[in-house]
């Protein structure tokens, strides 16, 4: 057969053919869309779930809001909820830099409790004075009084006042740090000493020596007081101790593996966000959300 018949029998080429051929045993052999490179993909309602707190808690961090999905048993890493955020278009929190003096805070952290006070202003201008100790091993806030008079006299009864409440666990502490304020007098060591206490001053001028009783206070204001107008003693008392009881029971650390000071251990991960329904709970009015997931 010459080649004119050829083309008239079979119009498609020998070229055209072997093309056909490769493609057919390339895409044979493709297995890319098969492929799934790097880690697994963030669920959607867990993405959904990150920017729900974001929209809700626009003063929350990533790693805040991580440690609210580490308290609803959602152990994600703070990098993956960074970015969820920066695809929505929000910007995360920086994170703070860490306090001067680490070593001997983190060697002693079970042994020490801190003091400082907490100053505050009410709608009227008028200034009083909240008294805050802070347990550095477990985080354990306490917010001990509110006066418009912090004499000694009152300082030493607050002091009282904490020991009645800690009880045994006074016998786990080994230390009372305190900067040199002149509001404490010697029979406010006193107390803490006839429980085998020592006191640690710290330097003048030093407040990172006291700095987690420092950044405890930094974060009532950020969260509670620059969002509150206060009006007088009984209504700042209300507040500081519902702040206090949202603080000790719910708010998660990033010192204590997202926990909440009196909680020993995560709830149980709830992977089926379709069907178990997340509450929240307002505090103040809704200034603060909790979040659990309903039974």
């Amino acid at each position: 057969m010459d080649r004119r018949r050829w083309r008239e029998v079979f119009p498609v080429t020998p070229g055209t053919l072997l093309t056909w051929h490769r493609k057919l045993i390339a895409r044979k052999w493709d297995h890319s869309a098969r492929r799934r490179a790097g880690r697994p993909p963030t669920r959607a309602a867990v993405k959904t779930l990150v920017l729900r707190l974001a929209r809700e808690n626009p003063r929350w961090g990533h790693r805040r809001i991580q440690g609210e999905l580490a308290r609803l048993g959602h152990h994600i890493a703070h990098s993956t909820v960074w970015q969820i955020l920066r695809d929505a278009g929000i910007d995360p929190v920086p994170r703070r830099n860490v306090p001067t003096w680490r070593e001997f805070l983190t060697a002693q952290a079970q042994g020490i409790i801190a003091a400082d006070f907490l100053h505050l202003d009410t709608a009227l201008g008028r200034r009083l004075y909240a008294l805050v100790f802070l347990e550095h091993g477990t985080r354990r806030l306490h917010v001990t009084g509110v006066t418009s008079h912090p004499t000694r006299e009152w300082t030493t009864q607050q002091a009282r006042n904490l020991a009645a409440d800690l009880g045994h666990r006074m016998e786990s502490l080994r230390f009372l740090l305190r900067d040199r304020d002149g509001k404490y007098s010697q029979t406010f060591d006193s107390v803490f000493l006839a429980d085998g206490l020592r006191i640690i001053k710290s330097a003048p001028q030093a407040p990172r020596m006291n700095a987690h009783c420092e950044r405890v206070i930094g974060t009532i204001r950020r969260e509670l007081l620059d969002h509150i107008l206060i009006m007088g003693e009984a209504h700042a008392r209300q507040v500081l101790t519902t702040y206090e009881d949202h603080y000790n029971r719910h708010r998660p650390h990033q010192a204590r593996d997202q926990l909440p000071p009196d909680a020993r251990q995560h709830p149980a991960a709830v992977h089926n966000l379709d069907t178990r329904r997340l509450q929240r709970n307002r505090v103040l009015g809704g200034l603060i959300n909790e979040y659990r997931h309903a039974a």
